[in-house]
């Protein structure tokens, strides 16, 4: 492996670490953020939620299993990604592999970053890397080749969810429900989830004014970056909760619920990213594991009174779900349509399409 070109990833701090190059040779900035899970990168690296990171992964061996194949389902949707393309900036690993195996793999990891124009490092010290950032925080860094050079950049100040949502109002299924969904970001599975139980799913833009569609229920979707900048989706959604009908949020749609109830939102050090994080249902001692890819929370103590938390991360006393009191409208910090994994909390979807058929009788 002495072929691969030499490539620096530059932190905010100055700090800096030299590895190689398995992606595309390109100069990029944003975000470092890591990820502690042990499989799923496929699904991590289409997640729009990412869009502007330089993702580390804490697992010592990337790439092992290659990159599947590009099949869809029924619905025209791919049955094994989370979007229609890499959203990171960057990825980090330890240590990588060409010689890939898997029924399913059709191509590397390095590879798919190139289709991308995605770079890559690996031969970094992971754990050192890792340490850094949950002592210091999330930082700006940069991934930068040798007469290529490029500023830091915060993506947090772009509003990233106009950068992914879809364009147009696009429709699935034809369930006799009708779901409203708000694309803030929208992982696939959210949308696969809604259609096992049988339901219409009408994909709006994050801005688009879902109010003149004659829906059943809203789904509130994950997404990227600081919600504050989602001001358009933040009003309809104050609109829509005064309607009463059944409301269903994820991650930045838990986010974005907040603030339209009256809530605020800060910054958290790292985030959580990872597919084990435990959370404790509010007032119980019944826990789930958890998927969670986010760097922003609700400020519990801004929650008006007719409004609770309902999840809480063992973890740090964070914020992993709100719940109107009388009203059929909740949502999660985490992710009940995790894929891939873990699957506990995918009833959720259960009771969300529960609350809507209650709602229309």
């Amino acid at each position: 492996m002495s072929d691969f070109t030499k490539v620096k990833l530059i932190l905010e701090d100055g700090s800096v670490f030299e590895g190689k190059s398995f992606g595309a040779e390109k100069s990029s900035a944003g975000e470092v953020v890591f990820n502690t899970a042990m499989t799923g990168y496929p699904e991590s690296l289409t997640d729009p939620s990412y869009a502007g990171q330089i993702l580390v992964s804490t697992f010592p061996l990337i790439g092992n299993y290659g990159v599947p194949r590009d099949t869809t389902d029924e619905n025209g949707l791919p049955l094994f990604y989370e979007s229609d393309r890499i959203h990171i900036a960057g990825m980090i690993i330890s240590d990588y592999t060409e010689e890939y195996s898997h029924w399913n793999a059709i191509k590397s990891l390095g590879q798919w970053l190139k289709e991308y124009n995605v770079p890559g490092i690996w031969g970094i010290d992971t754990r050192e890397l890792t340490k850094k950032i949950r002592e210091k925080g999330a930082m700006l860094g940069k991934i930068e080749f040798e007469g290529q050079s490029v500023e830091l950049h915060d993506p947090n100040k772009d509003n990233l969810v106009a950068q992914v949502s879809c364009k147009e109002v696009q429709t699935y299924g034809n369930g006799n429900l009708k779901i409203a969904m708000v694309d803030t970001g929208a992982k696939y599975n959210i949308i696969r989830c809604l259609l096992k139980r049988g339901v219409t799913v009408v994909r709006v833009p994050w801005d688009y004014d879902f109010n003149q569609i004659d829906y059943d229920g809203l789904m509130l979707s994950n997404g990227p970056g600081d919600p504050q900048m989602c001001k358009a989706t933040i009003e309809n959604i104050r609109k829509a909760i005064k309607t009463g009908k059944p409301i269903f949020g994820i991650c930045l749609g838990n986010q974005l619920l907040g603030l339209a109830a009256g809530a605020t939102t800060y910054k958290l050090p790292y985030g959580h990213r990872a597919h084990n994080h435990p959370v404790i249902k509010n007032g119980s001692n019944q826990c789930y594991i958890t998927s969670q890819n986010h760097g922003f929370a609700i400020d519990l103590k801004t929650l008006p009174a007719e409004w609770e938390a309902s999840y809480i991360n063992i973890n740090d006393g964070t914020c992993e779900g709100i719940r109107h009191k009388t009203l059929p409208i909740f949502s999660t910090q985490f992710h009940p349509e995790a894929c891939g994994g873990p699957t506990d909390t995918e009833s959720f979807f259960d009771e969300f399409i529960s609350n809507v058929k209650n709602s229309k009788r």
